[in-house]
């Protein structure tokens, strides 16, 4: 399954825990030190004027530096903090997985089943998670007919088979050696799924120090009440502090009386934010929107222009020493930001080698892929001005690589266009065909904005 490169994550999709809402319903027990009475004056929970469902607003006038809500380090539900933390700890090795989510899942599982859970009030928030509506929830032929080009169905494919294998070859042994603690009829696939979308929605991880980044792996994944209830935009007002005692959520701008209170999830792209938290930002909010070229389309581009055998032969033997250069793989992709390409060095190296020839390519191989420091500078930063001003022949494979990318969605860019700005027809789309719209208008943008500057 994905794992999220969040220091911060949780995005309540509508319907989650805000579906709780409703006559009777309050604020979580942390936000409360008594009945109607908030630990935090200056900060409420409404459904109105939040983005999706309930949201966190400012009640009064907040300055930049502020500490809305502190979470002691013991109110986390995380690996060490639930009940069963011994259990988890004596099979840690056992548990390992490519995700490195297991043990808050197997958590997670104990503590959402067992009546007696000390976390039960935090559960009840949530009716159930069928509610969350991430693509993996999709049948497969709306993810595919809404998201084709995007790269949501293939991330949701792989998700799918991890979570299948770590369930059965991870999940299921540990339950069948503590048949007193889980049922394999009650924590069942389908539930260990939901708490897979539960974890990639909601969860939060610390980010390491600095000196422990090339030494240690991420830090595990923890739920940390109240702050998953805040809303993401890329334009964020607020942020998440982590010290050893307690996590503060602080403001980062000053906010308005009756403004939203904005956390962030990252510098993530729409494609990420609705495979990962259900939700996608309306253009142009997302500033960290992203589109990608997938690296064997480039070879494509680059072999339909071959006009012989042998040209092909080149663009083959070109292809095979940028693999070994670590430049490009069969399912890698150029990343494209709004004002640069966001894999730089990669494309840019890409694009020197397809467009060499015979003889540019046969001395390039005999330096094993290595120019002069200048040179190499000056053909890896690829900004939107740096792409206007690239030779002919890579403006020619990067025009052409980029007209295959369009043609892999279903719709072109005006047609989401005219929807876009049709409001009636907008508003009868179902919530999952506007928020794939979203996603596929802001990459095609990006793309169209990368055609005019190669043309």
């Amino acid at each position: 399954m994905a794992s999220a490169p969040k220091s911060v994550v949780p995005i309540p999709s509508p319907g989650s825990w805000r579906g709780a809402g409703g006559p009777g319903w309050s604020p979580p027990w942390c936000l409360r030190s008594a009945p109607h009475r908030p630990l935090w004056p200056q900060v409420r929970l409404s459904r109105e004027g939040a983005v999706a469902g309930y949201g966190m607003l400012a009640a009064e006038e907040l300055e930049a530096g502020e500490v809305l809500f502190t979470i002691p380090r013991t109110a986390l539900l995380s690996q060490h903090t639930t009940s069963i933390h011994a259990l988890l700890e004596e099979a840690e090795e056992s548990l390992q997985s490519q995700s490195g989510w297991v043990p808050l899942l197997l958590a997670l599982l104990h503590e959402y089943t067992a009546s007696n859970s000390h976390w039960q009030l935090y559960f009840s928030l949530w009716q159930d998670f069928r509610s969350l509506d991430h693509p993996m929830f999709w049948p497969p032929e709306e993810r595919t007919r809404l998201l084709q080009g995007t790269g949501i169905p293939e991330a949701v494919d792989k998700d799918l088979a991890n979570i299948d294998l770590e369930y059965n070859s991870i999940i299921l042994p540990f339950m069948e050696t503590h048949p007193n603690i889980f049922d394999p009829k009650l924590h069942t696939l389908e539930l260990y799924k939901e708490l897979v979308a539960f974890v990639m929605a909601y969860s939060f991880q610390e980010p390491l120090e600095e000196e422990d980044e090339d030494e240690k792996g991420p830090n595990p994944p923890m739920m940390v009440p109240v702050a998953d209830i805040l809303n993401h935009v890329a334009n964020h007002n607020a942020n998440l502090e982590y010290s050893p005692q307690c996590l503060r959520m602080v403001t980062t701008q000053p906010v308005g009386k009756g403004q939203e209170i904005f956390n962030t999830y990252g510098q993530m792209a729409n494609w990420q934010l609705l495979h990962m938290y259900g939700f996608a930002e309306p253009y142009p909010g997302n500033t960290h929107d992203t589109a990608d070229i997938q690296m064997v389309t480039l070879r494509r581009a680059a072999l339909q222009r071959a006009k012989t055998e042998a040209q092909q032969q080149l663009v083959s033997e070109q292809w095979d020493f940028l693999c070994q250069l670590e430049m490009v793989g069969e399912e890698g992709a150029f990343v494209l930001g709004w004002d640069e390409v966001l894999t730089e060095e990669e494309l840019s190296v890409t694009l020197k080698v397809l467009c060499m020839s015979e003889k540019e390519f046969k001395e390039y191989k005999e330096q094993d892929g290595w120019e002069d420091d200048s040179e190499e500078e000056e053909n890896s930063t690829l900004s939107n001005e740096a792409l206007s001003r690239l030779k002919t022949p890579c403006k020619k494979l990067l025009y052409d690589s980029v007209l295959l990318t369009l043609e892999s969605y279903g719709t072109d860019l005006k047609a989401e266009q005219d929807l876009l700005n049709n409001k009636e027809a907008y508003e009868k789309l179902s919530r999952r065909e506007q928020q794939a719209l979203h996603v596929r208008y802001g990459q095609k943008r990006i793309l169209h904005q990368l055609l005019e500057l190669v043309q």
